[in-house]
């Protein structure tokens, strides 16, 4: 979320230039980390907070994570520009991702991938205190799944969308709003052979694709003073265009009223 916060940021230095807002990355758990120890008013989050982090809130502070959804998340699934892939299942990816997965190989696919000669498949992921990594887990491979060995761990989102740009035959996921011209995303189905459905907004709003997530901000218990005032910002129409901007979707109504979600994804768009 590191990019659509600078974002935030950058506006409301506009609207409100007396009011300093700081922002740093790291992933998730050290968003929540240090919203624990003080050295953060807001964390950002791109998984919901875990049991240990409510219980640490608790006992170190005496007041409880207070969750606010700031916008919603399609995360896409992305191969390299000539990969001739189009879609692709959970099923299939718990297979290729998965520490007892059967598929290691584009053949197993059903493709040749140019230039690759052994048609390997070169798995890219996230550190492990990211979000993104632990969301992507848990949808893919359920809550006691484990990567299997040999994935490529990266620091950051655009990190991984620009690897896999240079990697014919690699795979890889972030978030929606990180796509180039370098790679493309699949359409994701929840079993092989079903409908497989892009990741746009408006599968994302109408709950079409299936690993679409909430994008949160965790204040410890009701935020007060500057904070507050900033997260209602945030969760205001003008909070919410830029979230728009950053290639996610709003939260807000009032900025996405373009998209009509009817519960079946938009015409051309699965």
């Amino acid at each position: 979320m590191v990019n659509v916060a600078q974002a935030w940021a950058e506006e409301y230095a506009k609207v409100r230039p007396s009011i300093s807002v700081e922002v740093s990355g790291g992933g998730s758990a050290t968003g929540i980390a240090s919203l624990i120890d003080g050295g953060a008013d807001l964390a950002n989050c791109s998984r919901s907070v875990e049991a240990e982090e409510i219980s640490s809130a608790k006992r170190k502070t005496g007041r409880l994570p207070k969750e606010w959804i700031v916008g919603y998340d399609a995360l896409a699934i992305y191969v390299h520009r000539n990969n001739p892939l189009e879609e692709i299942s959970l099923e299939q990816l718990a297979e290729i991702y998965g520490r007892d997965g059967r598929i290691d190989s584009w053949s197993s696919l059903g493709v040749k991938i140019p230039g690759v000669a052994n048609g390997e498949i070169v798995l890219i992921s996230r550190q492990s205190n990211s979000g993104t990594y632990l969301y992507f887990r848990r949808a893919i491979l359920g809550t006691r799944g484990d990567f299997r060995l040999g994935t490529r761990d990266l620091n950051g989102s655009k990190e991984v969308v620009t690897l896999i740009g240079k990697t014919p035959g690699a795979i890889g996921y972030s978030g929606m709003g990180y796509a180039t011209a370098e790679v493309k995303t699949l359409r994701v189905s929840r079993k092989t052979g079903e409908t497989a459905y892009a990741p746009t907004a408006a599968n994302a709003i109408s709950g079409a694709y299936p690993i679409t997530r909430p994008l949160y901000i965790y204040t410890l218990g009701e935020p007060t003073s500057a904070a507050a005032e900033y997260l209602a910002w945030i969760r205001s129409p003008a909070g919410q265009g830029v979230v728009e901007q950053s290639g996610y979707v709003p939260v807000s109504r009032n900025a996405i009223s373009r998209w009509k979600p009817t519960g079946e994804p938009a015409s051309g768009e699965q």
